[in-house]
């Protein structure tokens, strides 16, 4: 239990440290630059779409880098609504670990202003007509229904991809709009504390849970990711007739379906694929699964994981 508490405490100093606020930190009276990417080019695939110009590569980067934004956004709401669930447990018992998950939870609630933040700022810079399908709040009512084992294992993996993305794609990009990369090195200060404190609770389901309802974890946890993927392929889709009203390329049937094709295998990569095979989310499920759960998650996930190598969940 010491060690326990211990890396909640380490949490709380590190948020502490990094606390930020939106105006004084992030944006700082500046607007995004719609002469400038949003996303880099290893995270929106826009190379794929080789019949395109510059400008259009770099429309079609601030189309995804919106959609990124959202989607975030949208996981930040049924993250802050667990985690404020999962502190009631320590309300009369570790107050070191319930201040780090109020802590966690405020810093949510901050991350969701900053996203309805970044949509507001992508609208004033870009053509009208964008569309985000998905409601956070139905998304975060179909989420929490699923049990806790699930919905931590889906955040851990958020968490940690996040990481990922802002260090090897958005923080080398030079080419990026200076503010929309601020909005995620500020968002990644915070993150990096959340990954923690989502093992830490994840691992602690895990323990209180026998085979059955680790089995029921694995089956909801593959719903998880199959409703995610739903909802990024229909994003696509949308995002596809946007990007093509409004791109300088007068688009033909084939090349219309590349740029959906490009945009479904990107938000998958981005929200899926990047996460599962992110070396420490796959040994914590390695740890906390047998073989023949991870071999059925990985024949969930093939369909995915059929564009992308190496193979998601190590055996």
């Amino acid at each position: 239990m010491y060690a326990y508490t211990e890396r909640f405490a380490r949490c709380i100093d590190a948020s502490k440290r990094v606390r930020w606020e939106i105006e004084r930190d992030v944006i700082r009276g500046r607007r995004l630059d719609n002469r400038m990417k949003f996303l880099p080019d290893g995270l929106s695939c826009v190379q794929e779409a080789g019949f395109l110009n510059a400008d259009d590569k770099r429309f079609l980067s601030q189309v995804q880098g919106r959609t990124y934004a959202n989607v975030f956004g949208l996981a930040e709401r049924f993250i802050c609504a667990k985690v404020i669930e999962l502190s009631r447990d320590y309300l009369f018992d570790n107050q070191v670990a319930l201040e780090g998950l109020i802590r966690f939870s405020d810093e949510e609630l901050k991350h969701q202003e900053l996203f309805r933040r970044v949509e507001q700022m992508a609208a004033s810079v870009m053509p009208e007509g964008y569309h985000f399908a998905a409601d956070p709040n139905d998304v975060a009512q179909v989420v929490l229904g699923k049990g806790t084992w699930a919905v931590l294992a889906l955040t851990c993996h958020i968490e940690l991809f996040t990481q990922m993305h802002y260090r090897q794609s958005i923080a080398p990009d030079l080419g990026l709009s200076p503010l929309f990369k601020d909005l995620f090195l500020y968002h990644w200060k915070e993150e990096c504390q959340h990954a923690v404190m989502d093992e830490l609770e994840w691992r602690r389901e895990d323990a209180r849970l026998d085979g059955t309802g680790r089995e029921r974890g694995v089956d909801e946890l593959i719903e998880l990711v199959a409703a995610l993927d739903a909802i990024v392929c229909a994003q696509a889709e949308a995002d596809t007739d946007y990007f093509c009203r409004h791109c300088q390329h007068q688009c033909d049937s084939e090349q219309r379906a590349c740029i959906a094709a490009t945009l479904k295998k990107a938000y998958r990569w981005q929200f899926i694929v990047s996460g599962v095979q992110h070396p420490h989310f796959a040994r914590v499920l390695e740890e906390l699964t047998t073989q023949a759960q991870r071999e059925r998650i990985n024949t969930a996930l093939a369909p995915i994981m059929a564009a992308f190598e190496p193979a998601p969940v190590a055996a």
